[in-house]
C-alpha cells in the first residue's frame, strides 16, 4: 500500500560513533525521499565526525576512520541536508529516539537554524514493537518476506524501513489495537498524521523526553528530582536549576527548549 502523503517524507538512518546523543557524532546518512506524487530521491553522504570512530561501532557499520578521513564534516554538508529536508515529514527506524534528536544535534553544532519539530515524524519501530515486538532484519522477514541483506548499511536499512512501512499499511489495515490501558482503537490508517501520533511513545518537548507534555499540556521535568513538577514551576522556585542544565551534559536542543520556555515566562 502506498503512503497517502500531504507532504513529501524523508526516510533516514544515521551510523554514528556511538549512541550517546550529545557526545556521538554521524559518520553516515541515508535519505530517501517520497515526494507526494510517488516518486524518490535517495541521498548517501560519508561524513568526517572530527573525532575517533571507536572500533566497537566500527565493527557494526564497517565505517572506519580511514573511510572518512576525506569526507565532509557535518557543518560543510549541512545546509545542502536542510534543503532536503525542507518542508518534509520524516520516518525511520527507532528514530523519534536516537535518529531526529541526534541530527538536531548536528544541525545545531553547524549553527543552521532547522525546525524539526514542526515535521511529523513516523517511527515504523515504533508500530512495530508496538504491533510484533521484532528488529528491522525481523520486520523486514515479517513483512516483506525477504531477508535484509547487508544490514547497519545505512541505504539498506532506510529501504528496509520504507518498504517495512508500505507492507504494515497493508498487514495492519482495519486492525484492531488494545493498548495497555485496554483502550481499543484502529491505529494503522494510511494517514501520515495519525500514524506519526501512533508511532510516538511519548509527548516529548524536547527530542529526547528530558521535558514531556503532562496531561494537561504544560511541559514537566522527566528526570531527576523534580521529575513531574511543571518547568515554569521548577524555573521559579530553583533558580539555578536552569543554569545548572545550560552547563551540565544535556542535549543542546534540550538546552534550547529549556530557554524558550524561560523567556516565555519572563515576556508574560
Amino acid at each position: 500500500m502506498q503512503l497517502h502523503l500531504k507532504n513529501p517524507i524523508v526516510f533516514l538512518d544515521l551510523e554514528t560513533t556511538g549512541i550517546n546523543i550529545v557526545t556521538d557524532r554521524i559518520v553516515e546518512i541515508a535519505l530517501v525521499k517520497v515526494n507526494v506524487d510517488g516518486s524518490e530521491e535517495e541521498k548517501l553522504l560519508r561524513i568526517n565526525p572530527e573525532m575517533p570512530i571507536p572500533v566497537e561501532a566500527s565493527m557494526i557499520h564497517g565505517i572506519y576512520d580511514e573511510d572518512i578521513k576525506d569526507a565532509p564534516t557535518f557543518k560543510e554538508v549541512a545546509k545542502t541536508l536542510a534543503k532536503f529536508l525542507e518542508g518534509c515529514d520524516l520516518g525511520g527506524f527507532n528514530s523519534n529516539r536516537f535518529d531526529i534528536p541526534l541530527l538536531a544535534e548536528e544541525f545545531l553544532r553547524a549553527d543552521v537554524d532547522i525546525d524539526l519539530k514542526k515535521r511529523k515524524f513516523i517511527d515504523v519501530q515504533a508500530i512495530f514493537h508496538k504491533m510484533e515486538k521484532r528488529t528491522l532484519a525481523a520486520a523486514y522477514k515479517f513483512y516483506c518476506n525477504q531477508e535484509l541483506i547487508d544490514a547497519h548499511s545505512a541505504m539498506a536499512d532506510t529501504k528496509a524501513t520504507y518498504e517495512v512501512l508500505k507492507a504494515q499499511l497493508d498487514v495492519y489495515n482495519g486492525v484492531e489495537y488494545e493498548d495497555a490501558k485496554g483502550n481499543k482503537s484502529l491505529p494503522i490508517v494510511n494517514n501520515v498524521d495519525q500514524l506519526s501520533e501512533f508511532s510516538s511513545y511519548d509527548r516529548n518537548v524536547d527530542f529526547v523526553g528530558r521535558i514531556v507534555y503532562d496531561e494537561n499540556d504544560v511541559p514537566v521535568f522527566n528526570f531527576g528530582k523534580n521529575k513531574g513538577i511543571p518547568v515554569a514551576q521548577v524555573l521559579e522556585e530553583q533558580p539555578g536549576y536552569f543554569g545548572w542544565i545550560l552547563n551540565s551534559e544535556f542535549p543542546l536542543y534540550t538546552k534550547k527548549v529549556l530557554t524558550q520556555l524561560k523567556l516565555k515566562m519572563m515576556s508574560k
